[in-house]
């Protein structure tokens, strides 16, 4: 039994993607070599007016109105002309509309930073600009790409999970983010996989338990339980008290429990065979060595009940990978020692953490789910 849904739109992603790097290699071949060169070295130049405009928040402050940037900088308290250059440059990118002379409005791209959507990406924009993120790539590249250490770790003398929890302000913004990857991947975790296989979710590593509230809305008949650090399912529980309530979210939050775990430490032991153990992007944090423990770990908890692993994870192609599989790769390099795996990897560390992959469920999004049963021990 099979326990892919959707099919058909997770082939028709497929071939989009493949079709968009298609359509992003012309301007490489077009644009001479100097021109496209500085064009990529001042790239940051982008990037640092995107993150402005989200600390200040424009967006949002538009809303659905046309205004006048000395009217918008009133609002937010900048200085106009500097405010109107920024927002002429955003506009020149694609974000943000200019409707007349130094007068904007939202568009399709900036709509997307508004906090008054759920499908913002706000706090991702904030948390890979912040300085813990991109000090590393402005200050320690190069002894990282000479060492192999993540220049995350040169830069801040620890490792991105550990500085996490010495620093509360940051893991709030890395969460934040985290409950946001929703925006980019959509919710085919929950409606291309077959959950109805299942009656209890394990999210381990779940940080504020948006996929397990996502897959809960859509199968009412699932229960969830969250696991995560102690800090982070804290920080959890205060955010669900702090969102507007409905009925639905209501009952959605009375199927779910939040318990404090560690992926390398103490795991809720399965009771039975429908349950499954969800891991979304945790492995591609760790190393080899580490990910293998982790999974043995979870692997542990879940074969005295017969239950199943799931892992939302990245599958990267062992030769041309597009720009977005790459700068995952890139981005995990930068902060973690861990790395975006090919197949071929994936299956030397399943073999490795005594686990067999069962099925690969295919989605219209740029992970795969691959679901493992724990050999016996």
């Amino acid at each position: 039994m099979t326990l892919q849904r959707q099919r058909l739109a997770a082939r028709v992603f497929d071939q989009a993607m493949r079709f968009s790097a298609f359509l992003q290699a012309w301007p490489q071949r077009l644009t001479p070599a100097p021109f496209r060169l500085l064009q990529i070295g001042s790239a940051f130049w982008q990037s640092r007016a995107l993150h402005a405009a989200a600390q200040l928040d424009l967006a949002t402050m538009l809303g659905d109105r046309r205004m006048a940037a000395a009217e918008l900088a009133g609002a937010v308290g900048v200085q106009a002309d500097a405010l109107a250059r920024l927002l002429r440059f955003l506009a020149a990118m694609g974000v943000f509309e200019e409707v007349g002379p130094a007068t904007y409005r939202n568009n399709k791209l900036s709509s997307a930073l508004r906090t008054d959507r759920r499908d913002n990406v706000r706090a991702m924009v904030l948390m890979h600009n912040s300085p813990e993120m991109s000090r590393p790539w402005f200050e320690q590249l190069e002894n990282g790409l000479r060492s192999g250490l993540p220049p995350f770790r040169l830069t801040h003398g620890a490792d991105l999970y550990d500085h996490m929890d010495a620093h509360p302000a940051f893991e709030a913004l890395f969460a934040g983010a985290m409950d946001r990857v929703e925006a980019l991947t959509g919710d085919s975790f929950a409606t291309s996989f077959d959950w109805r296989a299942f009656d209890r979710v394990i999210d381990v590593g779940g940080s504020n338990g948006s996929k397990s509230m996502t897959i809960l809305k859509h199968h009412p008949h699932l229960k969830a339980l969250v696991v995560d650090r102690a800090g982070t399912i804290a920080a959890a529980q205060t955010f669900w008290r702090a969102q507007p309530h409905s009925a639905a979210l209501a009952e959605r939050l009375s199927r779910t429990v939040f318990e404090a775990g560690d992926v390398f430490g103490a795991l809720p032991v399965a009771t039975g065979g429908r349950e499954a153990y969800l891991m979304s992007a945790v492995l591609h944090g760790f190393d080899d060595t580490m990910a293998e423990r982790a999974l043995r770990n979870v692997a542990a908890a879940a074969r005295p009940g017969g239950a199943s692993i799931v892992l939302l994870e990245m599958v990267m192609p062992d030769h041309h990978a597009d720009i977005g599989a790459a700068s995952f790769d890139m981005q995990m390099f930068m902060g973690t020692p861990g790395r975006e795996r090919t197949r071929a990897e994936w299956d030397t560390l399943f073999e490795r953490s005594s686990v067999r992959l069962v099925e690969t469920v295919h989605l219209p999004s740029f992970g795969k789910m691959m679901v493992l049963q724990p050999l016996p021990g």
